[in-house]
């Protein structure tokens, strides 16, 4: 438990820590070289030590760079003469021999919580001159002072009054409390989202599908690409509501897309080449296809990567850029498929008769089209056989149909016509020397 609360009051007083430096001057931090300006007259309001949070951030955004530096010097006034009330707290409860009292712990929470707000105030004020271009050297001078006050007071505070402060801060309404119902409505806001999401990418879907000539895996893409920006935009939206600053996240993303690019350029190759899949559309899910020597069926497709399934059901995983930069066969990419067959009979055969034999196997069978008509032609004479080409055409889905049973009614009409198959064959002939002939070569 100890250890608990001294890790609530390391987060509490080190999260705005981005240096650890010494506390400027005040001399060098009321007046920094950056911004020197004539002195102008501040709105009194702006310089209120009671002045909400919410009002003093409404009066802030008329005034200028200078005046926010002004603003800045006067604060630090402000936060300064606070800290001093800490210290002076904070050494009657060192010097009280060991045992302080609980009134003068009390004492050191409660001026704690009162800086707190100042230091929110404060910061307010900082972060508005730096938004308006305020000089960098002296808005980090600023925000240093801030995170070297809470480190050095945690680091010299002992532990039940940093105990107390932790738990001071768990209770109050602008601590703790707002945080956890922060934390809730972010929760309750994702889980919102992802509801919205599924809604907007089903609304998008009906009418994507709508739009001709969409292939599948363009329409996936972009579906997916839909439901992910609702949630983004909505995280955004909602994170600004809370009073996020998201601006800093954006810069945070540029930085970081320019180093994955160099890290990420296979992937980025892949990606680049799956949306030249998708625009040119030179197969969609469930072509049978030929990628490079890879054959199969497209089961599915993302933005790096194709899924082809093989006829024996192997699952073959290609890279985009490997399907883009290879030659692509699309065998069912067309509605209709031309059936080739090469079928022989012996040369003692009648070729007439085997013509009409084969128009009248492939006329009679139902899946065949009539348009275009199929041919059936003498094509060559080989060595054992007069070969024919057989060419009738189907759809697409049936053209093993077709191929398996022209082949088997091939085989036993021609059986029945008595027309035979040849197969190739070779004449051996031997011929015996004389036993004369044996014995002069002796």
């Amino acid at each position: 438990m100890r250890f608990m609360a001294l890790a609530f009051a390391v987060v509490l007083f080190i999260v705005p820590a981005a240096a650890q430096e010494n506390a400027p001057p005040a001399a060098e931090a009321a007046a920094p070289a950056g911004d020197a300006a004539p002195e102008t007259q501040l709105p009194a309001a702006i310089t209120n030590p009671d002045i909400p949070d919410s009002e003093l951030k409404l009066r802030l955004v008329p005034l200028t760079k200078q005046e926010l530096a002004e603003a800045a010097a006067a604060w630090l006034g402000i936060v300064k003469s606070k800290t001093e009330a800490v210290s002076e707290a904070m050494i009657a409860v060192a010097a009280a021999d060991g045992s302080p009292t609980d009134v003068q712990r009390e004492r050191v929470t409660t001026l704690t919580a009162e800086r707190k707000a100042l230091f929110d105030n404060y910061a307010d004020v900082i972060r508005a001159w730096e938004l308006k271009g305020g000089d960098p050297d002296a808005v980090a001078e600023y925000k240093a002072y801030q995170s070297a006050i809470f480190i050095d007071e945690v680091r010299t505070s002992d532990f039940k009054t940093l105990l107390n402060r932790a738990l001071e801060w768990l209770t109050s309404a602008d601590g703790g409390v707002e945080l956890g119902l922060d934390i809730i409505i972010i929760v309750i806001a994702i889980a919102a989202l992802l509801v919205v999401a599924q809604m907007v990418r089903r609304t998008a879907g009906r009418a994507i599908g709508r739009v001709p000539n969409l292939s599948k895996l363009l329409q996936a893409f972009l579906l997916v690409v839909v439901y992910w920006a609702t949630i983004a935009i909505g995280l955004m939206v909602v994170l600004s509501a809370l009073g996020v600053d998201i601006s800093p996240l954006f810069a945070v993303v540029g930085g970081a897309s320019f180093i994955l690019a160099f890290a990420l350029q296979d992937t980025l190759g892949n990606l680049a080449a799956g949306l030249m899949i998708m625009i040119n559309r030179p197969f969609d899910e469930g072509d049978y296809v030929d990628i490079g020597g890879t054959a199969g069926t497209v089961q599915k497709m993302n933005i790096v990567s194709t899924t082809v399934t093989t006829p024996d059901n192997q699952i073959i995983l290609v890279p985009n850029g490997k399907v883009w930069g290879n030659i692509i066969t699309n065998v069912t990419g067309s509605t209709t498929r031309r059936v080739d067959f090469v079928f022989g009979i012996s040369y003692s055969d009648s070729v007439e008769k085997a013509q009409s034999l084969l128009e009248a196997i492939v006329a009679e069978h139902p899946l065949i089209l009539s348009e275009p008509a199929p041919v059936v032609r003498v094509n060559a004479l080989n060595e054992s056989s007069v070969d024919f080409i057989v060419r009738p055409w189907t759809r697409g889905e049936d053209y093993w149909t077709v191929y398996w049973d022209i082949t088997r009614a091939v085989k036993e009409r021609f059986d029945e016509a008595g027309i035979s198959i040849p197969f190739p064959q070779r004449d051996i002939h031997v011929h015996q020397a004389s036993a004369s002939n044996s014995l002069a070569a002796e």
